[in-house]
């Protein structure tokens, strides 16, 4: 073997190895921020059960959404929107408002938990 050969292949380990460890931190950094079933449960508890239910289906007010078996992401999402302002409703606005990013997660983790009475109809 050459000297380029052993240059190649030292580069290509060097390429792959770099590949595998920004996965690996990928990975950990999004299961830190994974949110906690068992607080978001006591969370909810506290703060949505009286509109939505403590199943996250029956809410008060058939115009509340449903919050069971919602994507989580799409739930982080939601409260954030509506903490920061991006999404209006006076409501939600005000319940969001004092949550922090760890019991939005925590909340959005124990929702989407929950079975969910929303199903996909194939055509």
């Amino acid at each position: 073997m050459t000297s380029d050969t052993f240059a190649v292949s030292g580069a290509l380990r060097r390429l792959v190895l770099g590949g595998l460890v920004a996965a690996c931190l990928g990975l950990s950094m999004g299961l830190a921020h994974a949110g906690n079933i068992v607080l978001g449960k006591e969370k909810a508890a506290q703060a949505c059960v009286a509109c939505h239910g403590a199943d996250g289906v029956k809410a008060i007010d058939p115009s509340y959404p449903v919050l069971a078996g919602q994507y989580e992401d799409f739930l982080v999402r939601a409260l954030t929107d509506y903490k920061t302002g991006a999404r209006k409703n006076a409501i939600m606005a005000g319940m969001a408002a004092p949550l922090t990013k760890e019991e939005i997660a925590n909340l959005a983790a124990y929702y989407a938990s929950l079975p969910g009475p929303l199903k996909i109809i194939k055509r």
